[in-house]
């Protein structure tokens, strides 16, 4: 079993998340009392979240590589960024590193293509829908586009995320708002959904849409799994969202 360097806190709620999906994927794989060889390092997530709102991106790139570092020297064999946002400066902290960055856009990415479709919506904070740089890296990884719900919708998205899941907040309400957004991005063509924040599955059951739907925690976790237990081809896990 190798080492799983999470760098965490992005919010610490998902963290929580990527940490029982592991070691669920530990026992699933080595059966009775098994766990994942797991290394956490938790971030400040308000100190991240005030260089997002300055737009401080290089500070962040500086201060996730350094959770990097850390880990590695804690004797990480890979690590993982658990956040989509935060893959904005996925490639400097990857040039810091001498261990494999398992990437979640490209993970992501990966498991649409082998699905066979190629139009997926983006459920996300509005960093992530609307820099650019997530389309940009999942068309360099998978060639996919994904399409990003409309501006009304988007500030709902990027509430929900910030104001009631990273503060473990879980609505019926919000639920009910973001499945119709779901709706309206398949009655514009999408084909698929992307989980694209690491909080999101605890509001929305990827399997229970009215389109497919992609986890990206799961998938990164599932990743980071297959890297770290061997012969390990696919894991199974307890539905994530409430």
């Amino acid at each position: 079993m190798k080492t799983i360097g999470l760098i965490g806190g992005m919010s610490w709620e998902s963290s929580a998340v990527y940490y029982r999906l592991l070691n669920e994927a530990a026992r699933a794989r080595f059966g009775g009392l098994a766990s994942a060889d797991v290394l956490l390092h938790s971030l400040d997530f308000s100190a991240v979240v005030a260089l997002q709102k300055a737009g401080r991106w290089d500070l962040a790139a500086d201060m996730l590589a350094a959770s990097a570092g850390k880990l590695q020297l804690a004797g990480a064999d890979c690590v993982l960024i658990c956040t989509n946002t935060m893959h904005l400066v996925a490639d400097q902290v990857a040039a810091t590193l001498s261990v494999p960055l398992i990437d979640i856009v490209a993970e992501t990415g990966a498991a649409i293509t082998a699905s066979g479709r190629h139009r997926p919506l983006l459920l996300a904070t509005r960093y992530t829908m609307e820099h650019g740089f997530y389309a940009k890296r999942m068309q360099e990884t998978s060639g996919i586009s994904p399409i990003v719900p409309n501006e009304e919708d988007r500030a709902l998205v990027h509430r929900v995320i910030f104001d009631e899941l990273c503060q473990g907040i879980v609505s019926q309400a919000s639920r009910e708002a973001m499945l119709a957004v779901v709706e309206r991005g398949r009655m514009a063509g999408a084909d698929c959904v992307i989980l694209g924040c690491t909080e999101i599955c605890l509001l929305l059951d990827p399997d229970a849409l009215v389109l497919p739907g992609f986890c990206s925690t799961r998938i990164h976790a599932d990743a980071a799994a297959r890297f770290a237990f061997p012969d390990v081809v696919r894991q199974f896990h307890d539905k994530v969202a409430a």
